[in-house]
C-alpha cells in the first residue's frame, strides 16, 4: 500500500471536528476504499485549549494556519475556517504554492476568489475541490463534473439554505409570525453570526455562483446573482400560497440564455405537490437539468458536522485515489466570463399589497397592472381593516420587468399603501 495521505485541518469548529471523528472512527474502511490510509499530522484552530468532543492530543498544533500549510508533514490542507478573505484566503493560497492539494469547504471564498484559486491550483499542478462548500453532504458539485459531464446542461436550480427552509416551514406549520421564527431559528443557534448571510439569501447565493460557473463553464460570478431575502415574505403569504397550492421556497434557479446568463436567489412560489415542495425543515435539495438525461433531483441535509464531513473526506478520497480534476471542471483559463443577464422567463406572479379603503382603488391598481401590460387572473380583497383593504392578486404569465413597471405606477395611484411584495409562481 502507498504511503500515508497526510491532512492538515485549518479551522475545528463543527465540520472540523466532524472530519477528525471521521478519520478516527473509519481508518480501516477509508484506507480500503481509498487505496492508501489517511491520517490527520496537523491542525490549527484559534483555541488550543477548547474542549471540541475528540481527541486532537496527537496531532501537532499550529496557531498559524499559514505555518500549517507550509508543513513537510501535510499533503492536503482542508480549510474549514470560513470567511471570503483574511486567514482562510492566505492559508489556501499558502497550501497551493506550497505544492499542497485543497479541499475546501468555504463557499464565500471561492464566490469572490474561486477563479484566481482555480487558476492557482493548476499553475502548481494541485487540486482545489470544494464539494462542501454547496448543500453540505449533497454530492452536487460532483454530479455536474462528473456525473453530467456529458450534458449540456439547461437549467440549475434548488434549495440551498436550510436556515430559510427552515423558517418557512415552520411559519407554515406552527403558523407564527416571521419574526418570532427568525428569534426561534436564532436562539437555536442556526443562523449565521451575520443573520443576512443567511436570509438574505446571500449564503445561498454563493453557491448558486459556484454551481453555475461548473454547468456553465463561466468564471464564478456572484456579482451577476440577482438576491432577494424572505424577510419579506409573512404569515399571511404563507397561507395565501397554501390556498392556492403552493408552499414559498428560497429558490435559486441559474440558466444561460441568448442574452447571457441569469442567476437569481429569491423566494418564489412552487407547487406543494413538486419535490422542492415538499421538501421540510433544513433539508437542501438540488436540481440539475441535463439535456441527455433531463432532470435529476438530489435532497439531503444541507449542513451540520456530519453530512458537511462527509463531503469534505469525499475530496479527500478521491485525492488519495489520484483523481485530479480542474475546480470546475474545465480547466480554468478556459471559462468564459459570463455576461450577466436579467431574469425573463414569462412567469406568473403572487402580489400582495395594502390599499387605503375608498371608492374606485382597486380599480386604479387594474389600470397601473394594465398600463405595464400585466393582465390579472385573479384577485381578492381579505381581512379588511378600518381604513385599509389587504389585495391578494395572481397575474397571468408576465416578465419581471412588467411586474417591477407595475409596482412603480402604484406610486403614482395614491391609494397603495407600504412597498407590495411580489413573488415569482415557479413550476418545477
Amino acid at each position: 500500500m502507498s504511503d500515508p495521505l497526510r491532512l492538515g485541518i485549518a479551522g475545528l469548529g463543527t465540520v472540523g471536528i466532524g472530519v477528525v471523528k471521521i478519520v478516527q472512527q473509519h481508518a480501516a474502511l477509508i484506507a480500503a476504499r481509498a487505496g492508501r490510509s489517511i491520517e490527520i499530522t496537523a491542525v490549527s484552530a484559534r483555541s488550543r485549549d477548547k474542549d471540541r468532543g475528540a481527541d486532537i492530543s496527537g496531532y501537532a498544533w499550529e496557531d498559524d494556519p499559514v505555518a500549517l500549510a507550509r508543513r513537510a508533514d501535510v499533503d492536503i490542507v482542508v480549510e474549514l475556517m470560513g470567511g471570503s478573505d483574511g486567514p482562510a484566503k492566505a492559508v489556501t493560497e499558502a497550501a497551493l504554492s506550497a505544492g499542497k492539494d485543497v479541499v475546501c469547504a468555504n463557499k464565500a471564498l471561492l464566490a469572490h476568489h474561486g477563479q484566481a484559486l482555480a487558476e492557482r491550483a493548476e499553475s502548481n499542478g494541485r487540486a482545489l475541490r470544494f464539494e462542501a462548500a454547496v448543500a453540505g453532504g449533497i454530492p452536487c458539485v460532483k454530479a455536474l463534473t462528473e456525473g453530467l459531464a456529458g450534458n449540456a446542461v439547461a437549467r440549475v436550480m434548488g434549495v440551498m439554505n436550510g436556515t430559510c427552509n427552515y423558517i418557512l416551514t415552520r411559519m407554515e406549520e406552527a403558523g407564527l409570525s416571521y419574526e418570532t421564527v427568525f428569534a426561534e431559528a436564532d436562539q437555536l443557534g442556526f443562523l449565521e453570526a451575520d443573520p443576512a448571510l443567511d436570509v438574505g439569501g446571500i449564503d445561498a447565493g454563493h453557491k448558486l455562483a459556484l454551481l453555475a460557473a461548473i454547468a456553465f463553464g463561466t468564471r464564478v460570478d456572484f456579482e451577476g446573482v440577482e438576491l432577494e431575502g424572505i424577510d419579506r415574505v409573512s404569515i399571511d403569504d404563507i397561507r395565501h400560497a397554501g390556498d392556492m397550492g403552493y408552499r414559498i421556497k428560497l429558490l435559486g434557479v441559474a440558466q444561460m440564455t441568448g442574452r447571457g446568463l441569469e442567476q437569481r436567489m429569491a423566494p418564489c412560489l412552487v407547487p406543494k405537490k413538486s419535490p422542492l415542495g415538499q421538501l421540510p425543515g433544513a433539508t437542501n435539495m438540488v436540481v440539475l437539468e441535463g439535456d441527455a438525461v433531463g432532470q435529476i433531483v438530489l435532497r439531503g441535509a444541507g449542513a451540520g458536522e456530519g453530512p458537511t464531513a462527509s463531503a469534505v473526506m469525499a475530496d479527500v478520497i478521491d485525492i488519495a485515489r489520484g483523481l485530479r480534476i480542474p475546480a470546475f471542471g474545465r480547466p480554468a483559463a478556459s471559462l468564459d466570463t459570463a455576461v450577466p443577464a436579467r431574469a425573463r422567463a414569462p412567469l406568473a406572479y403572487y402580489l400582495r399589497m395594502t390599499l387605503q379603503d375608498r371608492p374606485g382603488a382597486l380599480a386604479k391598481v387594474a389600470a397601473a397592472l394594465g398600463e405595464a401590460g400585466v393582465s390579472i387572473d385573479r384577485m381578492r380583497q381579505y381581512d379588511h381593516k378600518e381604513n385599509f383593504a389587504p389585495v391578494l392578486i395572481v397575474t397571468h404569465k408576465t416578465t419581471r420587468d412588467a411586474i417591477e413597471a407595475a409596482i412603480d405606477n402604484f406610486t403614482a395611484t395614491g391609494v397603495v399603501v407600504g412597498e407590495p411584495v411580489a413573488l415569482a409562481i415557479q413550476q418545477v
